[in-house]
């Protein structure tokens, strides 16, 4: 059984390029109507950078500053499905400068609520969902990226508290936790032969994964199939975590 949105209103936060972008084709593939957001103009946005936003509402809203939020348009004249997917994460240890932590955290963590809560009332009545998109560092220590894996926990009890909090009002808060997945913030890895093998011995299923693989398990989340479903974080890492 395939999933059908025709005619869903669906916006993805960080929907511009990487797994935001995967997860906003599936969507319009499957008949909804999809906006996305990103940080940079539109034509900064380019197809080596895993960016296509052909058939997509493109705005550019800054998802760290919530003036931005507050004050952006609704793509839509409602809201059914709100997904979370915007990230970031600093190398050669500028995590452990506050000024870097707090940037990460702010984009990964801080937005999530910012961007939930401008769209709680749409969502409340359309009876809508909210997936946000986590990591697998959620679960584990990350040598090297302090506000990133503080951030992903983060946003892992983030899903279970609006979850609970939101249930009676009808909206369904639920996560994907992905594992290690081929896009530009990866690439500290994938473009390093020595790391990346080491990266695939550690993946039962042998590869990496793709932004489309997320795009199945956020849809399902999102879809009727996961009606009585809320407050999960569901981990898509090919094996990687066991």
């Amino acid at each position: 059984m395939d999933l059908d949105f025709t005619g869903k209103r669906v916006l993805v936060v960080g929907g511009s390029s990487g797994i935001g972008n995967g997860i906003a084709h599936g969507f319009r593939e499957r008949g909804a109507k999809v906006a996305v957001w990103g940080t940079r103009p539109h034509g900064d946005y380019k197809a080596e950078d895993g960016s296509d936003l052909e058939g997509l509402t493109f705005q550019q809203v800054d998802a760290s500053d919530n003036d931005a939020v507050a004050g952006a348009p609704s793509p839509f004249d409602g809201l059914d499905v709100l997904v979370l997917a915007q990230g970031t994460v600093l190398y050669r240890k500028g995590e452990f400068e506050m000024e870097g932590f707090r940037k990460v955290v702010s984009v990964n963590l801080d937005s999530l609520m910012a961007c939930s809560m401008r769209f709680f009332e749409d969502l409340k009545a359309s009876a809508g969902s909210i997936i946000t998109i986590s990591s697998t560092a959620a679960f584990h220590a990350t040598r090297g990226n302090p506000a990133y894996t503080a951030s992903k926990a983060g946003a892992v009890a983030l899903t279970r508290t609006l979850a609970q909090s939101w249930a009676r009002d009808g909206v369904r808060v639920n996560g994907v936790a992905p594992g290690l997945v081929d896009t530009k913030l990866t690439k500290v890895t994938t473009e390093n032969p020595e790391r990346l093998a080491g990266a695939l011995r550690g993946i039962p299923m042998g590869r990496l994964g793709l932004p489309v693989d997320m795009a199945g398990p956020v849809m399902f989340l999102a879809s009727p199939l996961a009606a009585y479903v809320t407050g999960q974080t569901l981990i898509v890492d090919g094996g990687l975590s066991l």
